[in-house]
């Protein structure tokens, strides 16, 4: 059975389950299983750049941020932003009253960046960071995650089926096969971008 769009997947996941009469419900055990592997998955096709103009103490994140990876100044000023956290931003901003200049500390707060000095004038940034799985719909057909892995989408629907159904003896069996599917795509993803042998420690000259 071939597994490459939605249409595809809401018809294996009813084959698999032996049901003619879940077209309602199916969609929201998909929505589930994407809800989870947003939480447990990161893969290098997840990661995201986005760069914006940092003028201001607060920036808006992108729509589908899920998590930091690197936060910088880019152009004649490269810098990193360091990631700290709010009390530590609000007491340097006391001890400093408040001194604009150049970023050097950021946290996040709500739904935006704070930045710490605020911008003593406009920098680029660009902010690499890992973003949510798109979602799949009527609307949107496939996805990267469906292409490559489509056996974490149909174990995740699954396992998300299972406490809907009172399916109790079926639960540990897709939970332990869509687990596998989880931990197999997140060591691909570290293999690919490392080669295998991890990360290493960079050792700088002084």
């Amino acid at each position: 059975m071939s597994i490459t769009t939605y249409t595809e997947l809401k018809a294996a996941i009813a084959d698999f389950l032996l049901r003619s009469d879940l077209t309602a419900v199916i969609p929201t055990f998909i929505s589930l299983a994407e809800a989870d592997m947003n939480r447990k998955m990161r893969h290098w096709r997840m990661e995201g750049r986005s760069t914006a103009q940092l003028d201001t103490q607060y920036s808006v994140m992108p729509a589908d941020f899920m998590e930091a990876i690197r936060y910088k100044i880019i152009g004649t000023r490269p810098t990193s932003i360091e990631l700290t956290s709010q009390s530590d931003i609000s007491d340097q901003r006391a001890l400093n009253n408040d001194t604009a200049g150049l970023p050097l500390y950021y946290a996040i707060t709500g739904s935006q960046i704070e930045v710490f000095p605020t911008p003593d004038q406009t920098y680029t940034s660009e902010l690499v960071y890992y973003k949510r799985i798109a979602a799949l719909s009527d609307a949107n057909a496939d996805n990267w995650l469906l292409t490559y892995h489509p056996d974490a989408y149909l174990y995740g629907a699954l396992a998300s089926s299972a406490p809907y159904l009172q399916a109790d003896e079926r639960l540990g069996v897709w939970t332990t096969l869509y687990q596998n599917a989880v931990d197999g795509i997140n060591n691909e993803g570290q293999s690919a971008k490392y080669g295998g042998s991890g990360l290493r420690m960079k050792i700088r000259s002084y």
